[in-house]
C-alpha cells in the first residue's frame, strides 16, 4: 500500500515534468545505474537471496537496480538516436556506442546472476535501434550474435537448462523443475470459464511457488477464469496501443523514442510474465506490471505511465507539457 501511493505520487510528479527534461539527465541516469548495479556486486548493501544477488538494502527497504538499468538504458537510447539522426546508418555512430553501452550493463546484471534481465535489456536495444533506423545488416548480425551468447550462458548453468527441459515437458519434471509450470496450468484449468472465485482458489495455498509475484497471472486464471483473464489481457493492450499512439504524435524524435522504449519494455514484462505462467516461456523471473507484489517495480511502472503521459499532452495540439 505504501508503494501503491509513492507510486501514484511519482506518476502525478512524472506527468508535470517535461520529457526533455530526461535528455539532460541520460549520461547522468546511465552512470547512477552502472554504480548501483556494481554496489549489489561489490559493497556491503548487496542483498542475496535465493543465490542470486540482486538488491541494494537502504534501511527498511529493498531496492532492484536492475530496474532503474532498464529505465536509464531507454532514456540513454532515446537521447542518442535522436542526436545521431544524421548519421543513423554508420557502424560506429549507429550501432557500436549503444552495443557498448548494452555490453558493460549487461555484463553487471549477468554476474548477479539475472540472465532473463539481461535478455530483455538486449532487446530493448534491438528495437529501439531498428526503429531509429538502424541498417539491418547490422541488427541481424547481431541477433546471431546474441542467439550464440544466450546459448552459451544457457549451457554454462544447470538451472537454466533444467529450466528450458521442463519449458519442453513439464509434466516429465513435474517433482522440480517443472513443478511451478505444472501448477500454474492447473490453475488455469481448475478456473475454466468463469473462475473459482476472488479467494477461492487454493494452488496459491503451498502448491503454486510466488502466486503473488511471478505467478500472480496464474492465481487470477484461477479466481478470475478464462473471463477474467481476457479482461486483464484487453486493459494491457490499452496501454500499449495508446504508450504507442503517443510515440506516433510525439513532437520530436527524442519523444517519439523514449515513448516507444517505455511501451516496448511494459509489453516485454508483461508477455514474459503471461508466456512464462501460460507454458509458452520458460520460466522467467518477472514481475506482471501493476499487479505483482514489488515496490520497485510498481513505482518505476507508475513513473513510466506518467512520463508516456507527459509525451502525450506535448503532442495534443493546444495541450503542451508544463
Amino acid at each position: 500500500a505504501v508503494f501503491a501511493l509513492v507510486g501514484i505520487c511519482v506518476l502525478v510528479l512524472a506527468r508535470h515534468v517535461p520529457y526533455r527534461l530526461y535528455r539532460l539527465l541520460a549520461y547522468p541516469m546511465l552512470a547512477g545505474a552502472l554504480l548501483l548495479l556494481a554496489a549489489v556486486l561489490f559493497s556491503p548493501l548487496g542483498i542475496t537471496a535465493g543465490g542470486s544477488s540482486r538488491w541494494l538494502g537502504l534501511g527498511p527497504l529493498r531496492f532492484q537496480p536492475s530496474e532503474f538499468a532498464r529505465f536509464a538504458l531507454i532514456v540513454y537510447l532515446a537521447y542518442s538516436l535522436e542526436k545521431k539522426a544524421d548519421r543513423i546508418k554508420e557502424f560506429s555512430i549507429g550501432f557500436v556506442p549503444h552495443v557498448v553501452v548494452l555490453g558493460a550493463l549487461a555484463v553487471l546484471i549477468l554476474k548477479q546472476p539475472d540472465f532473463g534481465s539481461a535478455a530483455i535489456l538486449a532487446v530493448l536495444t534491438w528495437l529501439m535501434m531498428f526503429v531509429g533506423g538502424v541498417r539491418l545488416l547490422y541488427l541481424g548480425s547481431s541477433c546471431l550474435l546474441l542467439g550464440l551468447a544466450g546459448a552459451y550462458f544457457i549451457t554454462r548453468a544447470g538451472y537454466r537448462m533444467r529450466r528450458l527441459l521442463s519449458f519442453l515437458d513439464p509434466w516429465q519434471y513435474s517433482a522440480d523443475a517443472g513443478y511451478q509450470i505444472v501448477h500454474s496450468l492447473m490453475a488455469f484449468g481448475t478456473g475454466g470459464w468463469w473462475g473459482a472465485g476472488i479467494g477461492k482458489g487454493y494452488q496459491k495455498l503451498f502448491y503454486l511457488p510466488e502466486p503473488h509475484t511471478d505467478f500472480i497471472f496464474s492465481v487470477i486464471g484461477e479466481e478470475l477464469g478464462l473471463v477474467g483473464v481476457m479482461g486483464i489481457i484487453l486493459l494491457y493492450l490499452m496501454i500499449i496501443w495508446r504508450g504507442i499512439r503517443i510515440a506516433r504524435r510525439a513532437r520530436d524524435l527524442f519523444g517519439s523514442y523514449l515513448a516507444i522504449g517505455l511501451t516496448a519494455a511494459l509489453g516485454l514484462q508483461i508477455c514474459i510474465n503471461m508466456g512464462v505462467a501460460l507454458g509458452l516461456l520458460p520460466t522467467k523471473g518477472l514481475t506482471l506490471p501493476f499487479l505483482s507484489y514489488g515496490g520497485t517495480s510498481l513505482v518505476l511502472n507508475m513513473a513510466t505511465i506518467g512520463i508516456l503521459m507527459n509525451i502525450g499532452a506535448a503532442g495534443q495540439p493546444g495541450r503542451g507539457a508544463p
